[in-house]
């Protein structure tokens, strides 16, 4: 039995039921590949962030071992005092190499990265002008900086514009932020534009690359190479834990940037750094990316199939431009029971409700990957077609 001060979580968690929008956590039992077994069952993942199949690349495993024979497990303490290895320095001139910037810094997660870098630049007399859309650790960094924040409406560049007329007089400094691709959409940013306003009004202008990782630009190189804009982008944020494979997340920018932010950035500072397996398997997983481009070529191939798969059945999949593909539904009850029931008959397609998306917009979001078969994802499309109409979805 609950504590009587703790009487009101179970309360919400008891509404969460009835409302039908409870939902368990699937546990994973084999690796994480395009048919797993989750809670014994073996269904086509369609909900994995492991676009290009890295997780259980045979180069990124080997060193792995290697790195845990070498170093040990865990590095024993936080960047500053005692915990950076020479190999923590190879990953971060790694992905600034990669990334065509002076630095770049590895954080714990996209998370971290995202809140810390921007609690971190920022103070209450600065200004933040953000997507409405943006992803939830932007918004927790934006409200840790305790500047002001001005949100404008998704990828509305004429009301971004109003938004930065109305602080030309502002005297602190303002930041322009936004997602490369959004993640529970799929579309892309319209980030020329963007730059251009940035340029324009003075602004920091900031991307988190977290879904572009990987997925857009020359080699997975991201949203700033996708559009050439290389130099006109201040901070890049992305993740290791997506295409990547791995875990953590990094910030490329200048070095005084990167240099200020091993100062200022409270997860750098207050967080033990990654092992050094993790560490070696990034390093390994961008030589992937150099190396073999036939992945992202067959993700994109695999996105363009199960996409007009989906159109063709008439499912509505509202923005997406990328391998994020919502199945839109509106009410977040019958998404969720959409979810239940497609993985009762073999495919995992998470449902999302509020308040991950707004109200009367829950979808089921699906990601496909570079190693999933045209004959696994047709089986897919077949089900979900057989269980939507079962639903009245379409």
């Amino acid at each position: 039995m609950p504590k009587a001060q703790l009487q009101y979580l179970t309360d919400e968690l008891n509404n969460l039921r009835e409302q039908k929008l409870y939902q368990k956590l699937r546990i994973l039992q084999t690796e994480q590949l395009p048919v797993s077994t989750f809670d014994g069952r073996e269904v086509i993942n369609l909900s994995s962030n492991n676009y290009l199949g890295l997780t259980t690349h045979p180069r990124l495993r080997q060193r792995a071992i290697e790195a845990t024979e070498k170093y040990g497990v865990g590095s024993g303490a936080v960047r500053t005092i005692a915990g950076t290895m020479s190999i923590h320095m190879e990953l971060e001139e790694k992905i600034a190499t990669f990334k065509h910037v002076e630095a770049s810094v590895v954080f714990q997660s996209g998370f971290t990265a995202n809140a810390g870098t921007v609690s971190a630049i920022l103070g209450k007399e600065d200004v933040i002008i953000s997507d409405a859309l943006n992803h939830a650790s932007i918004i927790d960094g934006c409200r840790l900086s305790r500047a002001e924040i001005k949100v404008f409406p998704h990828k509305d560049m004429t009301a971004c514009e109003d938004v930065l007329k109305s602080l030309e007089n502002h005297k602190g400094h303002k930041l322009l932020i936004t997602d490369g691709v959004f993640s529970m959409d799929g579309d892309i940013a319209p980030l020329p534009q963007l730059v251009e306003l940035a340029e324009k009004y003075g602004c920091i202008m900031m991307i988190d690359d977290a879904h572009s990782s990987g997925v857009l630009g020359r080699n997975g190189r991201g949203t700033v190479d996708h559009f050439q804009l290389h130099g006109r982008v201040d901070i890049q944020v992305g993740t290791l834990s997506k295409a990547i494979g791995a875990l953590g997340g990094y910030v490329c920018a200048t070095r005084d940037t990167i240099d200020f932010l091993y100062h200022r950035a409270r997860p750098f500072l207050f967080s033990t750094s990654h092992p050094p397996s993790v560490a070696a398997s990034c390093i390994a997983a961008f030589e992937v990316l150099d190396e073999e481009p036939q992945l992202i070529e067959k993700l994109w191939s695999n996105t363009r199939f199960f996409k007009a798969g989906l159109q063709k059945l008439g499912f509505d999949t509202g923005m997406s431009e990328t391998p994020i593909t919502p199945v839109m539904v509106g009410d977040a009850a019958l998404a969720h029971e959409f979810s239940r029931q497609l993985f009762q008959n073999g495919v995992f397609a998470m449902g999302i409700g509020f308040p991950t998306v707004p109200k009367g917009k829950a979808r089921i979001r699906t990601i496909v990957t570079a190693t999933h078969t045209e004959d696994e994802l047709k089986k897919a499309l077949d089900i979900m077609s057989a269980v939507a109409r079962q639903l009245s979805i379409i």
